[in-house]
């Protein structure tokens, strides 16, 4: 999910909003009136408006649209837009987010904005420069109404498949089901964007020329993206960073732990059915029995390569359904590390953490295991339509019956 907002002092102040460029990550002040006055995208880019997730100058029902702005507020747990600052791969949930309308009949037409952009993104040079406007993506910030610029927004990826990119699912609201769009796009490596280029672009100036950043032009004529990659530098996380921060992440992982209550091996089978979520190109997957496990949970494989000629890695999965004050020690991972083959991997999924010393050790030595805790495995179930208590309640009902 989009990280909670972050307090912090705004780098740049309501007055100044337009006559500044946009960085990634600053963080703009909102005003203190108390109306939508106060909200600062409508200040930054004048014409877009001040209010929703979709905002744009023009109109989507014309094909007219200059400019786009995606904001998240990132509390919308049935729709958990997700920022991946590893890979520049950004979520994004559409707007037809309750039942009674069709998927492109939303008073804002943002899922119009989505469909026509994602079309023409697949279309000709000219098409993708006329049709396609750049985006730019904002969040929720602190103090007030301030939000954080993260970064200028391509339609799709360079590792997407076009089903991938922009795909229409199912939910329900109560009896009612209804559809809505999940899209993904590319943070572009732009760490600055010009205050010239967003008055011409908002103008109705060609967005390829005056000041036009150079990863734009290069996406708009050849569809090549050049992601903003931002690998981690702490691979250490704190208990609180390894388990959900908000009630309805706590509520889900205990609707796990109370599902396999008396029964946690039977625990095996979810862990690896959150590992494919995890990691969709697993292959086979065998739960072992106790008796005969000699220390693996599951055993499975990881394909990759083409369809027609893959190979597989063999990995060994282990699962701990711990409540979330017991953490997973040394103890257990030496266990699974030393029952990994040459060029195997190990999986340890917990519904609990991993404590400090584990998580140097695995780092430092370079073993294999990727470490999965409490809170991935939440934001697994969420970026895949599980988002309540409720909703994984019947995932676990369906897929891992109690055995009569």
């Amino acid at each position: 999910m989009i990280p909670s907002p972050r307090s912090a002092v705004p780098d740049v102040p309501f007055a100044g909003l337009g006559e500044t460029d946009l960085v990634v990550d600053a963080v703009y002040a909102g005003g203190t009136l108390g109306h939508s006055g106060d909200d600062p995208i409508g200040k930054l880019l004048p014409g877009t408006g001040n209010q929703g997730g979709f905002r744009y100058a023009g109109s989507p029902a014309k094909g007219t649209v200059r400019l786009a702005v995606l904001y998240t507020s990132g509390g919308a747990v049935d729709w958990p837009d997700h920022l991946d600052t590893e890979t520049g791969t950004f979520t994004y949930y559409g707007d037809n987010r309750t039942p009674g309308k069709g998927l492109h009949e939303t008073p804002r037409k943002g899922n119009v904005l989505l469909r026509d952009a994602f079309t023409h993104s697949h279309g000709t040079v000219h098409e993708r420069g006329s049709r396609v406007p750049p985006f730019l993506l904002f969040e929720k910030a602190a103090p007030g109404r301030a939000v954080r610029f993260r970064g200028l927004l391509a339609p799709g990826g360079p590792t997407l498949a076009p089903d991938d990119e922009l795909s229409a699912i199912w939910r329900t609201a109560g009896t009612q089901r209804f559809q809505n769009y999940r899209s993904r796009f590319t943070v572009l490596d732009q760490a600055r964007i010009p205050r010239a280029w967003i008055r011409h672009v908002l103008a109705g100036g060609d967005p390829l020329d005056f000041e036009c950043p150079e990863v734009w032009r290069t996406w708009v004529e050849s569809r090549v993206y050049r992601p903003l990659l931002a690998p981690a530098t702490t691979v250490i996380r704190s208990a609180a960073q390894q388990l959900p921060d908000d009630r309805t992440g706590q509520a889900m992982l205990a609707e796990i732990r109370e599902y396999f209550r008396g029964r946690e091996t039977d625990f095996e089978a979810c862990a690896v059915a959150v590992w494919r979520l995890i990691a969709p190109a697993t292959g086979t997957a065998d739960v072992t029995r106790p008796s005969r496990d000699g220390g693996r949970d599951a055993v499975g494989s990881y394909v990759l390569g083409p369809s027609a000629a893959p190979i597989s890695i063999d990995f060994a999965l282990e699962a701990k359904c711990y409540e979330p004050d017991n953490s997973v020690g040394v103890r257990e991972v030496s266990r699974l590390i030393s029952r990994i083959r040459h060029r195997n991997f190990g999986v340890l999924v917990t519904t609990s953490h991993f404590n400090r010393q584990v998580q140097s050790e695995v780092h430092e030595d370079g073993h294999p295991i990727a470490l999965v805790c409490g809170r991935d495995i939440t934001d697994a179930l969420r970026q895949h339509g599980r988002t309540t208590p409720a909703a994984v309640r019947e995932w676990l009902q369906q897929s891992f019956p109690h055995a009569r």
